[in-house]
């Protein structure tokens, strides 16, 4: 039986570990062929590249700073040439407040925004300048934006990542109005506490300790969010399942 992304090919950012890697595994099992990008971990890219091939998908590695305009122009030009044709776009590669130090909103300095808002803004930005003009001479084509519940929560010591979230869903919201008359569908996922490297930082820096799996009990259906479940949401969007659903903003938190 054919998988349900049979014939399509996914550029996915960050796809080397968290979200990205589980993201990967499900489309190469649906049958698509990836593209799997990366800032630094080239045995993890390459580790999810070999799965990937062995569920029987084409798969390349792009090391690209998804923070550089240059790095991500070249990527999405070598992408196209390597797979002639990209479909599906998922903007998931991004920083968290960790990365900062967690700065009030007053407090943060111009580095402070800028480092977040390179990756989480400007990075989707580039990439959609790189790949949507591509994307809309194929039949259909997917854009997918990784955000977070914290675009909603605004909590205090989150405030650059909340704000760099937000705008990466105005960015989309409009995206999806502009491009729908070129078959492209666009829609978020905006995903809750997750079994990530970057969701144990959050367990840790808001007092829940060292061990995610202690989080478990105080969470909905007792347990932690894991990267599978926002990945098979991604697929169902993606698929035919999800062809009459655009400018879409799903909540995976339990709640």
């Amino acid at each position: 039986m054919a998988g349900k992304l049979e014939g399509r090919t996914a550029l996915i950012t960050g796809g080397s570990r968290g979200i990205g890697r589980a993201i990967v595994d499900r489309f190469a099992a649906e049958g698509a062929d990836v593209a799997i990008n990366y800032t630094s971990n080239a045995d993890a890219a390459e580790a999810a590249a070999e799965a990937a091939r062995a569920a029987g998908a084409t798969a390349r590695t792009y090391r690209a700073d998804v923070g550089n305009e240059a790095d991500v122009m070249a990527m999405c030009e070598a992408a196209i040439a390597d797979f002639g044709t990209i479909d599906v776009l998922v903007n998931n590669a991004g920083l968290g407040s960790a990365a900062i130090n967690r700065p009030h909103i007053a407090d943060a300095t111009n580095e402070q925004w800028n480092t977040l808002l390179d990756v989480n803004v400007w990075g989707p930005i580039w990439l959609c300048r790189g790949l949507v003009p591509h994307m809309r001479e194929a039949p259909r084509s997917d854009v997918v934006m990784i955000s977070s519940i914290a675009a909603q929560a605004l909590n205090p010591g989150f405030g650059v990542y909340s704000v760099s979230k937000a705008a990466l869903e105005a960015m989309a919201h409009t995206l999806a109005r502009e491009e729908k008359p070129n078959g492209m569908r666009v829609n978020m996922i905006a995903p809750g506490l997750v079994d990530t490297d970057m969701g144990r930082r959050i367990v840790e820096a808001t007092g829940g300790g060292s061990d995610i799996r202690a989080v478990d009990s105080r969470s909905p259906f007792g347990f932690v969010c894991a990267p599978e479940d926002i990945a098979a949401t991604v697929a169902h969007l993606c698929s035919e399942d999800g062809r009459y659903i655009t400018n879409q903003r799903i909540t995976i938190s339990g709640d």
